[in-house]
């Protein structure tokens, strides 16, 4: 396990702007160009947007928990971790899905974005209400041959 941030937000959507800035700064950190960092924040606003959105109904005002966790792993699988935890209405993670990409119309792609972004992304229904999401981007990097 590498380095690790935590930010505590209320859902309003002027707080992602710091939460972004935050998400480029641990993916450069840990070796991600500019263009996986903004895929990675687009992903990472899409999420809390969500959040503000549905889990707490557009109420402002309202706590969210992010770790931005650099990855070390033994198997040599370095990335980023974000987990994004609320407190509000808990949704089945098995129901939780992006929009049909054929249907024209405005909104509905954040799960989609962050599906299509990220390696890993797991909803988690919290016991004492809310959810957790964690999401998860590893370094794809080819293997150096140790044969020569």
């Amino acid at each position: 396990m590498g380095r690790c941030e935590n930010l505590t937000i209320l859902s309003d959507p002027a707080n992602l702007a710091k939460v972004r800035v935050a998400v480029e700064t641990g993916g450069k950190q840990v070796g991600f160009d500019q263009k996986e960092c903004a895929a990675m924040a687009l992903a990472t606003d899409e999420a809390l947007t969500n959040v503000i959105r549905h889990a707490y109904g557009g109420v402002l005002g309202k706590e969210i928990k992010i770790v931005i966790e650099q990855l070390n792993e033994a198997d040599d699988r370095q990335g980023l971790s974000i987990c994004i935890r609320d407190f509000g209405k808990a949704v089945d993670p098995s129901k939780i899905k992006g929009r049909e990409l054929s249907e024209i119309r405005p909104g509905g792609l954040g799960v989609h974005i962050m599906r299509e972004v990220m390696d890993e992304v797991v909803f988690e229904h919290q016991p004492e209400g809310g959810t957790l999401l964690r999401m998860t981007k590893y370094h794809h990097r080819p293997r150096k041959d140790c044969s020569n």
